[in-house]
């Protein structure tokens, strides 16, 4: 979200700088996946929703603020602007709540995992809502696989010891929002040319409105015990509200905000199919970083289950095989890129 996504639409072509797309790359999956750690470290002080209310407030206005540096401009059309309130809903609004919520339940290694069913519920996303579209074996058995890696994770079988599977399966809704939002911009934005930034901060800024007139609904309903919107919980633990405050801006403006433009260079300088496999390691530095500094621990059937839902994400990013020149059709290049220019998983 992620939670910062792979651009469907397509980009002008710029200078993406000196640094090594690579370096770029590994910096990208390690922002996205050290935003767990940092949403764990905000509950210490903040509700779920102010989490996320102040994660899409900074990445948006961090995003606009490179907009006007390089001098892009927001879309215009009521047309575009309805399907933004729609993708920015299910690419910011849903999952970022949700995934706070769920870190109150459940470890922050757990929830990077169920960020990484994302591509699962892409594949069937599209499926409902693209016509045309086709679900080769392989990924259908991939899907397959996936989910049955999730009943793993979920260990139905145990009574004790297993995973909340109310905090669960927030992450799961969370990374099939993800897969539904991305799916709806290949259908209703895929021919629209926003280029640059332009899309990602329109996105947040729609975001932000819906964020804010959320927050606020939930501040009426706990008026009694909270102050005001932006007070610190009351059942915050002791010491200083600070280093959680931290921690959520650096989530806005470095995992939400700054994020966006090095995904934007990946895909520029390597494609979307390279810069789609960050998802692969989001999950994995989720892991490490709980495991070695919040000293998380993952029972064997969760990092069996984590193991069998990445190889099934990874056979579904697979791409297609080709088929001999004979056989083929001759493509014209705009539809190749549209093919190609499949989402991967935002951060959550």
């Amino acid at each position: 979200m992620t939670t910062a996504t792979t651009p469907v639409l397509p980009v002008p072509s710029v200078r993406v700088g000196r640094v090594p797309w690579q370096v770029k790359f590994l910096l990208l999956a390690g922002i996205w996946g050290s935003s767990f750690l940092l949403m764990k470290l905000g509950l210490r002080s903040l509700a779920p929703l102010q989490i996320a209310g102040l994660r899409i407030l900074a990445g948006g206005s961090t995003l606009l603020l490179l907009l006007r540096l390089t001098k892009g401009s927001l879309p215009r059309g009521r047309a575009i602007w309805g399907h933004l309130m729609v993708t920015g809903f299910f690419l910011g609004t849903l999952p970022f709540s949700l995934f706070a919520a769920s870190e109150e339940r459940v470890s922050s290694a757990l929830a990077g995992i169920g960020n990484a069913t994302t591509p699962l519920a892409t594949v069937l996303f599209s499926l409902l809502l693209l016509p045309g579209e086709r679900l080769p074996g392989r990924k259908l058995a991939a899907v397959l696989a996936g989910f049955v890696g999730v009943l793993v994770i979920l260990q139905p079988w145990q009574a004790v010891g297993r995973p909340d599977p109310v905090g669960f399966a927030m992450t799961l809704v969370a990374g099939a929002s993800y897969g539904l939002g991305w799916t709806y911009v290949r259908r209703n934005l895929s021919k629209a040319d926003l280029g640059g930034l332009a899309m990602p901060t329109a996105q947040l800024l729609a975001s932000s409105a819906q964020i804010v007139l959320v927050l606020l609904g939930w501040w009426l309903l706990h008026r009694e015990t909270v102050s005001a919107p932006w007070s610190v919980r009351p059942d915050a633990t002791s010491g200083s509200a600070v280093w959680p405050l931290v921690a959520v801006v650096a989530l806005g403006v470095v995992g939400t905000g700054l994020a966006y433009t090095l995904q934007f260079d990946v895909v520029r300088a390597a494609g979307a199919t390279v810069g789609s496999t960050v998802t692969y390691l989001i999950p994995v530095v989720s892991v490490v970083l709980g495991v070695a500094l919040l000293h998380e621990r993952l029972a064997w059937p969760q990092v069996l289950g984590a193991g069998v839902v990445l190889a099934s994400a990874v056979v579904i990013g697979l791409p297609a095989r080709r088929r001999s020149r004979a056989a083929a059709p001759v493509e014209r290049p705009v539809e190749r890129q549209v093919e190609h220019s499949e989402p991967d998983a935002a951060a959550g």
